[in-house]
């Protein structure tokens, strides 16, 4: 099964930045304890005005499923909708063949 990468974009509601960035940092440090198999798990601040982005890579879709239906993901993920303005983009980004 092929890997699977992808990439996130939002942008955050007036006030919400300071949470969501505590919020995100937890949840980053929480996948990289909890979850080894994640090849990556990382969010960042774009250089627009409250814009973030995630970008996940998964080993296989299983791998992603198992990050989805979290415990520690479905704990945070109310809050971070919260500081969402509407709702994200995800792009899913495919590895060059050699």
């Amino acid at each position: 099964m092929p890997r699977i990468t992808f990439i996130s974009r939002m942008t955050v509601k007036a006030g919400r930045e300071q949470e969501f960035e505590q919020v995100c940092r937890a949840l980053a440090e929480t996948v990289r304890r909890r979850e080894p198999s994640v090849i990556y798990f990382e969010f960042f601040r774009l250089r627009e005005l409250r814009r973030y982005a995630v970008l996940e890579s998964f080993p296989d879709e299983a791998a992603e499923h198992a990050h989805m239906n979290s415990s520690w993901l479905a704990e945070v993920l109310p809050t971070i909708v919260a500081c969402v303005e509407g709702t994200w983009e995800r792009e899913y980004l495919d590895p060059l063949a050699d």
